[in-house]
Formats: structure tokens, sequence, C-alpha cells
């Protein structure tokens, strides 16, 4: 694919990568050369209001991709193949298809000055996704496949390379035991404030601790042959939001130690190390110590994240992919993607090395935020696994082990899980 531009840039690189390498698996070249792009045989688009004659694919191009501000912009959307769309334009293609897609996989609305929410985070509500009920859409993956489409009328030569539909099941590990493991201070206390036959059970080793999900999960992946991501948090103190069980205990260094030989394993950096880079060096330091290797992947605590600020702490740390990107208060497309990307420091405007990988579907955010039943949710998440199916995307979704034990608050979610994961065809 040739693609002429009267002006290159860092942002139009960037896109063009993603969608022609990434997603449609064919090279390209961009060109400023318009006499040697009229004379090309192969599939060409003009992103210009220069005028070529001949064979050529049009889309006129909004100015977006060569600024080197980050300035509110003018969205104006319009109904377009049963969901969304802006940036509208003229040519072969309804809208500026490059431009919108930078627009959201950037984040670009995330810089500009927003509304925070209670945990000091990127407010869903901002969102133009939000606002314009594409939220529950991976709108980029859909838009790219139009594209393809739109290009093989003009071009029959063109043959993409579409990705294929992956599921990556991931679970963050904020308390691995309900009431075992805990010693005797925070026991007591517990137990004073919420006395409990089921503590002093388990404690007695009279039945399984209720957060204990760990050897059903083990068979779930068996079955179904998944390679799960776990996530531990690894504070070295309690607070109010951090309130896992020390990775100094002997227990649960045993727990960290034999997930890491067998499945992927992620730090869930505390809550306290937002501010504290020291101490995030602190917590990976832990568990590449108990993993005795390199830790490269992370998630958010709570989803707790600031661009550019959270993501350049994290990459000067040594973490290469991320899974922070989604909402800590609503499921749905972030990004309004259902693939991996780089992350495209908006600030410095550079492309990074970081991978970022969005999740769609988190159970806390079903149960707490959108007040839904496990039954309800199960329709939500076969939407979410639908709509990444249908657009060859990767379904990433995030559970708890508190929600997959024997936790009476979440009864009926283990069952959930177990019809999701069943119906799950890769």
């Amino acid at each position: 694919m040739l693609i002429f531009s009267e002006t290159s840039s860092t942002r139009l690189q960037y896109i063009c990568h993603f969608i022609f390498r990434e997603q449609l698996g064919i090279g390209y070249s961009l060109t400023i050369d318009s006499e040697s792009f009229a004379k090309h045989d192969g599939p060409k688009i003009n992103y210009s209001y220069v005028p070529i004659e001949g064979n050529v694919f049009t889309i006129k191009p909004t100015k977006i991709l060569f600024e080197k501000t980050i300035v509110p912009q003018p969205i104006d959307c319009f109904e377009y193949n049963g969901s969304k769309a802006f940036f509208k334009t003229e040519g072969h293609f309804d809208f500026d298809i490059f431009a919108a897609s930078f627009y959201l996989l950037s984040r670009y609305e995330e810089y500009l000055p927003h509304t925070k929410d209670m945990y000091g985070r990127f407010a869903h509500e901002n969102a133009i996704a939000f606002k314009e009920g594409f939220l529950n859409k991976p709108v980029i993956n859909n838009w790219i496949q139009d594209l393809a489409n739109a290009i093989q009328q003009k071009f029959p030569g063109f043959q993409p390379k579409l990705t294929a539909f992956s599921f990556i099941p991931t679970y963050d590990i904020d308390i691995a035991w309900s009431f075992k493991n805990k010693g005797l201070i925070r026991n007591v206390g517990g137990f004073l404030k919420s006395p409990s036959f089921n503590r002093l059970a388990v404690l007695a080793g009279m039945q399984k601790d209720p957060f204990d999900c760990y050897e059903y999960l083990d068979e779930l992946h068996r079955n179904y042959q998944l390679n799960p991501i776990y996530f531990f948090l690894v504070a070295t103190s309690t607070g109010l939001y951090d309130k896992n069980i020390s990775p100094y205990e002997h227990a649960m260094w045993q727990l960290m130690k034999r997930h890491s030989k067998k499945y992927a394993v992620g730090i869930h950096p505390s809550w306290r190390s937002n501010e504290k880079p020291a101490l995030f060096e602190k917590e990976k330091k832990i568990l590449e110590t108990i993993k005795n290797g390199a830790v490269k992947l992370s998630r958010q605590h709570y989803i707790k994240m600031s661009l550019p600020d959270t993501y350049q702490n994290l990459y000067a740390a040594g973490i290469t992919d991320e899974y922070s990107m989604g909402y800590g208060s609503i499921n749905g497309f972030r990004a309004s993607v259902a693939s991996s990307f780089f992350w495209y420091n908006l600030k410095e405007e550079a492309v990074t090395k970081l991978r970022i990988h969005p999740f769609c579907f988190m159970d806390a955010n079903a149960f707490y935020e959108q007040k839904q039943t496990a039954q309800q949710s199960l329709a939500e998440i076969m939407h979410y696994y639908h709509e990444c199916k249908n657009a060859n995307g990767q379904m990433i979704t995030i559970f708890h082990n508190s929600f997959l034990g024997t936790d009476p608050l979440y009864k009926g979610w283990r069952k959930m899980y177990d019809e999701f994961t069943s119906q799950v065809r890769l």
C-alpha cells in the first residue's frame, strides 16, 4: 500500500503502522512525492486534497495528524454502519479514519482538561465513546474492516491478512485469602467487627477459604487450553485500598511462586505506589525475586492511572506490557479497540515501545458499579465476546479470585464464569 500525503508526521506514521502492518498485515509506504505516487500501479491512498488522476482511493484529511499541539477538537459524531464515527470528510470513505482512530487510540481526550472521578481517575462520563453510545463496541477494529472492504472494491488484488480472534483471561489477586494467612491481629479484628462461624471453620481447617479458587482455575485453564495472566498485589503495608496479604507471608510467597512457574505473572502496583515510584520499584523487585525473573507486565490497582505520567513511570521502570486500558467504573472499550497497540506519548509526540493491552470486562464493574446480577453479567460478557470475535480482536477479561470462590456475597459468579468460558471458541 502506497499512501500519499502532502506532509508526513509522527502521528500519521504511527496510525498507518497500526492499521496496515498490525491490523491488516500488509506493508505500506508513505510518500510526499505526488508524481511517483501517480505512477504507482498497486493499491494506493491519496490522503490529501491534492487532485490526482487515475485509479486512486481517496481519503480527505482533517488537521489533527499534522498538528503538534493538544487542543480541543471539533467532534461531531454521525451514524455509521450501525455505530458512530466522526471527522466526516469527502472521498471514498465517509470519514477520516486515520484521524478518528488516532484520536481514540492515543486517548487524546485524556490529555485535555477533564473531570476526575472519586478515585482521581479520568471519569468515563468525559469520554466521547460514552457520550455517543459506542463504548460497548470496538469501533476502530470495525472501521478497519470496512476500510479493507472498501479498498478491495477499488483494488481487487488487495489481500489483507486480518488478525485472528484471541481470548486472554486475567486475574487480579488483591486479597489472596479471605481469612487464612492474615495473622492473629487482622483475624481477631475482623471477627470482632463481623463475627463469623465460617472464619472460625476456615482457621480451624474445617473448610476451604472462600477466596481460594486456585485449583478450580487450574482445572478450568487445562480444560479449555487457556493461557491466563495473574496480577499480584504485593504492597508491603496495608491501607485503605491496599488490603493484600503481605508478600513476606510464607503462604503468599509460595502462592506467587507456584503461579509464576505455570503462568504469566505481572505486578498489580499498590495504590500508594502511584505517587511513589521508589515504592513501585520495591514491589516490583519483590515479585522478581519470587518468580526469579524480570517483571514486564503490569495492571494498575483500581485502574488508577493518569496519562502520560503513569505510563511514563511504568515504562521507565522496565514494564513492557500494560493491562490497565479500561475503566474501573464501567465495562467497555476505553480506547475503542479490541487489539493491543503501542502507546503514543502525546506529550512527547513520540511512539513508545510500551504495549497496551485493553480489557473490556471486569467483574467488579459489573457487580459494584453497574449493580448487575451474575446472570445479567453473563449476558454482558457474552456481548463483548461476540463484539471481539466479530472484529477479529483480542478479548481480555478481569476477574478477582474473591468472585470465583465460595463467598456467599458472590454467589452465582463461578457458575457464570463456567458458562462463559465453555462458550468461548478460539
